[in-house]
Order: structure tokens, then sequence, then C-alpha cells
């Protein structure tokens, strides 16, 4: 009888290991979004420290072009980088290459790149075609050159004089001056979509204000910003789509804000990304999803974040690799490159000043 019993425990036993648990009524939690964690690093030819990095911009994903400025014995000198798919050069054959100056935006326009250059105090653009390089010099000096951008057909830049606030445009053949509405004090940015579809922002006398421009003539673009708040950038997409971020201040404390219109109505979102986080260098990234470098935990690691999903709050971080002696490594500028992220920015290691580092994720 014993023997029997035991036999029966067995199979009691053995029925309750194979048959699955009941099935539970719970909601599961939210899976994180996942982030590929493949970041690569690529190197860069040193620079003089310290090193400031302006811009990074791809054609595809063999070419890229990144810019900025370095600190010589005699004073800043420009900095032109380029990628060929497998490893970044120096570029110094441009115009002013070896003199005082410093480098700005890039921007394609057609088959040639237009690159801002501040020439010891004056401002041209760079253009790169087949031939070589050449340079447009702007009519005039300004005494600060905010921004710039070009697109077939039209190029801007904004900055100011003695006078007051500069909006110049070329259309391929002369500048000529533009006015902005009564109330604008500055404009902090530029970008367009084409020669008829320009955006730019700034200050006014009630706060940060969006401009849009037709190409001629400018006006108030009425966006809902939120309260308090300012402008880091503005990504225009051909498909329509329009991304502003920046950062809004409640009772002394920033949040970055997100907003998009893809159809007639803005929608804000606040992801969260940190205070403190300046979210100017923002792309839309080969898997969709907008990228963005953001302050490190780790002072031997960068760090960037996903954001995806239409209330953006779905957001992940992804850690580059590991840095050996880095107290701080600090991307500066993103692009799409291809199917490819690429990054350039800045690593300080321990005992020296900041110098060049770049990253790609995929590729």
């Amino acid at each position: 009888m014993n023997g029997l019993r035991a036999v029966v425990v067995c199979l009691v036993l053995a029925c309750a290991a194979v048959v699955p648990p009941a099935v539970s009524s719970a909601v599961p939690a939210p899976v994180p979004v996942p982030v590929a964690r493949s970041w690569s690093v690529l190197p860069v030819p040193a620079a003089a420290p310290p090193v400031t990095v302006s811009d990074l911009a791809a054609r595809g994903p063999g070419e890229a072009w990144a810019t900025g400025y370095e600190h010589a014995a005699d004073g800043l000198r420009p900095l032109l980088y380029r990628w060929d798919g497998a490893a970044w050069s120096r570029d110094a054959t441009f115009p002013g290459a070896g003199e005082p100056g410093r480098l700005g935006k890039v921007r394609f326009v057609g088959e040639e790149t237009w690159i801002f250059h501040n020439r010891a105090g004056a401002g041209e653009i760079l253009r790169r075609s087949a031939g070589g390089w050449s340079a447009v010099p702007l009519p005039q000096t300004l005494w600060t050159y905010q921004d710039f951008t070009a697109v077939p057909g039209a190029a801007w830049v904004v900055g100011e004089d003695d006078t007051g606030l500069k909006v110049l445009h070329y259309d391929g053949s002369g500048w000529t001056a533009q006015s902005v509405p009564d109330g604008v004090h500055f404009l902090l940015g530029i970008t367009a979509r084409t020669a008829t579809d320009v955006w730019a922002w700034g200050d006014t006398g009630t706060g940060t204000a969006v401009l849009r421009g037709d190409g001629t003539a400018w006006r108030d673009a009425k966006v809902p910003l939120p309260p308090n708040s300012n402008v880091h950038t503005i990504l225009l997409e051909p498909s329509g789509r329009v991304t502003i971020t920046g950062s809004q201040y409640t009772e002394g404390v920033a949040r970055t804000y997100l907003m998009t219109r893809n159809g007639p109505a803005w929608r804000t979102t606040y992801p969260p990304l940190g205070g403190d986080t300046y979210a100017g260098a923002v792309v839309r990234g080969p898997d969709g999803a907008l990228w963005l470098p953001v302050r490190s935990d780790r002072a031997f690691q960068s760090k960037y974040a996903r954001v995806d999903g239409a209330d953006g709050t779905r957001t992940a971080f992804s850690y580059g690799l590991r840095r050996t002696n880095a107290i701080d490594v600090a991307p500066r500028a993103l692009a799409k490159a291809g199917k490819s992220l690429l990054s350039f920015g800045t690593v300080e290691i321990y005992g020296s000043k900041p110098n060049l580092m770049s990253e790609r994720l995929g590729g």
C-alpha cells in the first residue's frame, strides 16, 4: 500500500510540472523600447585643443562633413573634416583654411556642398563642386553671424550689425536684405525646406517667436509655443512634417519640449530627457525615430536618446563605447548617413584638453 501511495504522489508531481500556470488577468508592464547598442568608435585626426564642433551633415553613407574650429597659438582656426564611408580625414584645401576664422553650418545644394565661413570677421559661403572650392562673399560684414542655411536656388544668413537685425538673402546671382515683422529683435536660427519655404526663430518683445518666409516676405508663423520657452531648432522634413525642440521654464526649472506638426495641428510633448538637455542636434534616424545626444551620467561614455511614438514619451537611451581615462565624452552633432547614424563631438581624456571624437551606430 505504501508503495502504491508513493507511485500516485510521483504521478501528481509530474503532472503539475508540465501543466502551464493559470493565465493572469493583470495588465503586463510596459516593455522598454529596445535600442541597439552597437556604436563603434571612428578615429578622427586630432586638432589643436580645445576644439569646438559646429555642425555635421551627411549626403549619404559615403559622404559627410563636420565643421568647427580649433584654438591655435595665434587664435581660432577653421576645422573641416570629411567622411568617405570608411574614415575621417581633414580637408585644408578650402580658401582661408590657414587663416583665422571658424566654420559653421553645412548644407547640400544639388551636387554641391555649401558651408558658412567666418573668415577673420568677414562672412562668406564656401562652395565645393566637382571643380573644387570657391567662395561667395557676403555683401557686408556683420558684428555677429547667428546662422546660415541654403537650398537649391536660395541661401540666407542671419546676424546683426550696428543698425540691428540683418537677414541677407542670396538668390544665386546676388544678395538682398529682407525685412522681418515689427517687434522681432534678433534671430537665433534659420532653416529651409525649399527656396519658398523657410523658417526662422528668435526673440520678440513678448517672448520667442517662429517666423515663416516664402522666399521674399516674412510673417509670424503663429506657432503655439509653450509659455516661457525658447527654441533650440526646427527640423523640416521632405514629407511636410515639422518638428520643433526647445526648453520651457517653470519656476526656474527647465524641461525639454518637442512640438510636431504632421498636418494642420501642433502637438506638444515633454520627453524625459533631463532638464538641462539642449535638443539642437536632433535628427530623424534611419529607424524613423528622433535621435539626439544628451548629457551622459557616465563620464567615460557618450549617451544618446531615441524618442519614438506619437506622444513623444517612448524614450530609450543608448551608450557609446567605454573610453579609457575619459572624463567627458560629448557628442555635439548627429547625422543620418544611409542606414547608420554618425555622431561628431569632443572627448576629454584625463590630463589633456578636449579633442575630436566620432561614433557610428549601424552601417
